[in-house]
């Protein structure tokens, strides 16, 4: 089932991991990555479990689609905002996981200098810009997968549009700038966050919501299990069926309410120019009968919020 539309969300039933991802993977008709480098930004803000943090079985599913396509090399880039980001891939087993898939692990934040590139402010809610770590500027390809859950420290969602924020620096290592204390300390927060997704690439963007925290988050909260995966190679989209898969189980004030393109990182990502602007030129896609009608569902939410 689906509807004429400019960016397609796929959900899929989660029951099986590994299958949902291929499934999806194919839906997507993402290009070769035969002998490309590809860099992969998982969501290890923390060290707690999924829903929190990326599912294992979710990680090591996605890299191995990534290596069947042929990608010549793999890195996992990452960056913890409540942890140190070493600790928390070892104790989430994925230092381990990403070994065994053929994988590097860069920690972000053992960066040199040269490993970061500078992005001037102009035009930006951002006082002094930001920096980009250069893996996923590099990359031939950038996939990542993102949790579905709330935000309590003013991202209202940490879904893909907020998940990139783990690609930018804490500190600028030259003068010490704090971008992040500068982000959360910031009444643009929002749009802040959608900036940082004009300048980092995303080929495909895989959110698992097997289950998630319908408030609270980013590291607990009240959890849900709507038991489905979406992907999309449209951040954009994907962000706004999250919305509305929140909205579906309830949720807090500020995702309950208003339009979902007028909250404030949806609708600057929007503006620019990241993916649709707007409900109508959002295609949901069911892949199996089990998801049928949370589809429906969504579809209800997104046509009533537009």
């Amino acid at each position: 089932m689906a509807s004429p539309a400019a960016s397609e969300v796929y959900v899929i039933d989660a029951s099986d991991r590994s299958h949902a991802v291929e499934t999806l993977w194919s839906e997507l008709g993402i290009p070769s990555l035969d002998g490309k480098a590809v860099a992969v930004k998982g969501n290890f803000n923390s060290d707690d479990p999924f829903p929190a943090t990326t599912h294992p079985d979710m990680l090591e599913a996605l890299l191995s689609q990534v290596r069947d396509a042929g990608a010549r090399s793999i890195v996992l880039g990452e960056r913890s905002g409540m942890g140190e980001t070493a600790r928390v891939l070892k104790n989430r087993g994925i230092t381990d996981l990403a070994a065994r898939a053929g994988a590097e692990v860069t920690v972000l934040d053992a960066l040199p200098p040269d490993g970061w590139v500078a992005v001037p402010p102009d035009g930006l809610h951002w006082e002094r810009g930001f920096l980009v770590a250069r893996l996923f500027l590099e990359a031939d390809a950038v996939v990542q997968t993102c949790c579905l859950k709330t935000h309590r420290f003013g991202g209202h969602v940490s879904l893909s549009l907020k998940n990139t924020v783990g690609a930018v620096a804490v500190r600028n290592p030259e003068n010490g700038y704090n971008y992040m204390a500068e982000l959360h300390s910031s009444p643009h927060q929002r749009r802040m966050i959608a900036e940082i997704n004009r300048f980092v690439p995303c080929d495909v963007a895989v959110m698992d919501a097997t289950e998630g925290f319908s408030t609270g988050g980013p590291e607990r909260g009240n959890r849900i299990a709507p038991n489905v995966i979406l992907a999309s190679t449209d951040r954009v989209a994907l962000d706004a069926a999250g919305i509305a898969l929140l909205r579906h189980y309830g949720s807090t004030p500020e995702v309950m309410q208003g339009r979902i393109f007028a909250m404030d990182t949806i609708a600057r990502a929007a503006e620019l120019g990241i993916g649709v602007t707007s409900a109508e030129d959002l295609r949901l896609v069911a892949l199996d009968s089990e998801s049928k009608n949370l589809v429906l569902d969504l579809r209800r939410i997104l046509d009533e919020a537009a």
